[in-house]
């Protein structure tokens, strides 16, 4: 907020906002019973959540929507002032209310429970103690839990300034929230010794509670880890840290508890999920894993457990993350795992692997075995840009428990948000996934993103962007129009339509192989072959073109193509079929897709 002028928490408040707030934390400071004083201080967060510059309004619910409706501060160009003293949301009597309900039912079911406030690396409890260990750890970079604390904190701390709870035992001269110790990925802050908190910090940090909790669990307990994020980055630093701290991951499961429609889940690989992951405590005695062994057994256990779960309605990124308890039990249930010249085998070494089973068996199911199998070009598969894109709209898929539930008010409270930017408006059209995890699928399938950049993707700021099919029509059919391409089919159906196909390309400079001396065969470098290669119209390129012909309503020349293709192979069709089943159901993809298979003839 700070590049808009708002240095300070207060700068957040209008003056008349200001006033109302910093009232009621006065009258709970001098008039609140001592004795329920820090019980009424919860009504501060829920006026000022609601009572701010950056409160919208909620056109479906009519009424103030919370600021943090995600997990960030957004700049909003208007805002809301609901009335402080009335019967109405944002109010203090509906924050009272619901307080007071929330005190009633913990005073009726009043469930054993002892609340300390801590540091998760300091051990509380006896060794050998609990038998259930669940944690909801800090989701490595992607939450600013601390900055997000002190728009609070700066308020709790004006009506209880005496409180020790409010108070930072770690370090008296901060006068906020605890941030030296937090155990977060920020490489712009420093822990207590001065390094920078990058992904070694973390794992460090998170390895450290990790293994706090393994010795107060029961030999016979069971852990549970609640964990969402969408970069592989991020489950590798929580994975290394679980497994450093003496735990053996034996499954994980996918439970809805995010908004299916939220603003960072729209048109993205956002997880509909979180997943849990179920460990125990790692024997000390446990021995040393065999390396080709486990490899041996990664597939079978990873296509097993991808087909229980799409039959529970799992999709896309979920599914990809929900595999990692089943493929980490091989590894994490030993001491360490070496290769047979006994060199160690870290946990970075071992999860591209996962990927790279999970991408094949996707592809497998989606496209076929050659395509599972196939690496650089092997015979009998589908070209590069079509494995790449089957891969990218599977793991866009979203999980069918989330769609079911629809979209719900506070759904559309963050679909009206606005990037800080000032607008949704300038957002380009199509589909995209973080670059970590493209790079991930990609490069163990032989699939070479560089070679398709421009051409069916588009990475900025480390977000891969799948091209919609519009942005294509140039780029396939060069100046020629839809209508000049439709009449040159119909002229002759068997036609090959490669040469209309990337015209700007083929009018390009030739290539030309350069010389290595008498005798010697002239050379061309990988790159030149590149620019070759993408003079080659591919079946998905053909596939792109077709549902060009059928957004510019050439049916007659889309019959034609068809009947070509058809003639040619089974690949054109096998191809289609499985876009339209992977493309989103609203999209204008798959509407077109779907319209060109009604042409086929049958």
């Amino acid at each position: 907020m700070q590049r808009y002028g708002m240095t300070a928490w207060g700068d957040l408040f209008s003056t008349r906002q200001a006033l109302a707030v910093g009232t009621l934390c006065r009258l709970i400071h001098d008039c609140a019973p001592e004795g329920i004083r820090p019980l009424v201080t919860l009504l501060i967060s829920k006026v000022i959540d609601l009572n701010n510059a950056l409160t919208v309004w909620h056109n479906v619910g009519e009424r103030p929507a919370h600021m943090l409706s995600r997990w960030a501060i957004p700049m909003k160009w208007d805002y809301v002032e609901p009335l402080p003293l009335s019967e109405y949301s944002g109010s203090l009597d509906t924050a009272l209310a619901r307080t007071m309900h929330l005190l009633r039912e913990f005073a009726v079911r009043r469930p054993a429970h002892l609340v300390s406030q801590a540091d998760a690396c300091e051990q509380l409890l006896p060794d050998d103690s609990v038998a259930v260990w669940f944690t909801d750890p800090p989701y490595y970079d992607a939450i600013p839990y601390s900055d997000l604390s002190d728009f609070f904190f700066v308020w709790l701390r004006r009506a209880l300034p005496e409180s020790p709870l409010l108070r930072n035992k770690y370090d008296a001269s901060n006068p906020l929230t605890p941030k030296t110790a937090e155990a977060v990925q920020d490489e712009q802050r420093q822990d207590g010794t001065g390094k920078t908190k990058d992904k070694a910090y973390f794992e460090t940090k998170i390895g450290a509670a990790f293994a706090v909790g393994r010795r107060v669990l029961r030999e016979d307990g069971i852990g549970t880890v609640v964990f969402a994020h969408k970069t592989t980055e991020g489950w590798e630093a929580l994975l290394s840290g679980m497994i450093n701290g003496g735990w053996t991951i034996t499954g994980s499961w996918p439970l809805a508890t995010e908004m299916s429609s939220r603003l960072r889940a729209r048109d993205s690989a956002a997880l509909d999920t979180s997943i849990h992951l179920v460990c125990r405590p790692r024997s000390d005695e446990a021995t040393v894993g065999d390396w080709a062994e486990v490899l041996r057994e990664l597939p079978p256990r990873v296509g097993q457990w991808i087909e229980r779960l799409q039959g529970e309605g799992i999709r896309g990124a979920d599914l990809v993350f929900g595999c990692i308890g089943p493929a980490l039990e091989i590894f994490s249930r030993y001491s360490r795992v070496e290769t047979a010249d006994g060199r160690e085998v870290k946990l970075a070494e071992y999860l591209p692997k996962v990927w790279e089973v999970v991408g094949r068996t996707a592809l497998e199911q989606v496209l076929g075995t050659a395509e599972a199998k196939a690496r650089n070009g092997a015979a009998g598969a589908l070209e590069e840009d079509a494995r790449l894109t089957a891969l990218f709209l599977w793991t866009l898929q979203s999980t069918e428990a989330a769609k079911e539930n629809g979209k719900t008010a506070d759904d559309e409270e963050a679909e009206g948000e606005d990037d800080e930017d000032g607008a949704t408006n300038g957002k380009k059209d199509g589909f995209t996934l973080i670059f970590d995890v493209v790079r991930r699928f990609a490069q163990p399938l032989g699939i070479q993103l560089p070679r398709w950049e421009d051409r069916i993707i588009e990475t900025d700021k480390g977000i891969v962007r799948l091209l919609p099919i519009a942005e294509r029509a140039k780029q396939l059919f060069g100046e020629s129009s839809v209508h000049k391409v439709a009449a040159w089919l119909e002229e002759d159906p068997a036609k090959n339509i490669q040469p209309l196909l990337f015209q700007e390309m083929q009018n390009a400079q030739p290539v030309k192989a350069k010389p290595r001396g008498r005798g010697k065969k002239p050379i061309m470098e990988a790159s030149d072959l590149d620019m070759q290669t993408q003079k080659q119209a591919t079946t998905l390129d053909r596939v792109h073109a077709a549902m060009l012909l059928q957004a510019g309503g050439q049916s007659n020349a889309l019959r034609s193509l068809i009947q070509g293709e058809q003639q040619r192979g089974p690949d054109f069709l096998r191809l289609a079929n499985a876009l339209s089943a992977l493309y989103p159901r609203d999209s204008e993809e798959k509407r077109l897709l779907d319209a060109m298979l009604l042409a086929v003839p049958r």
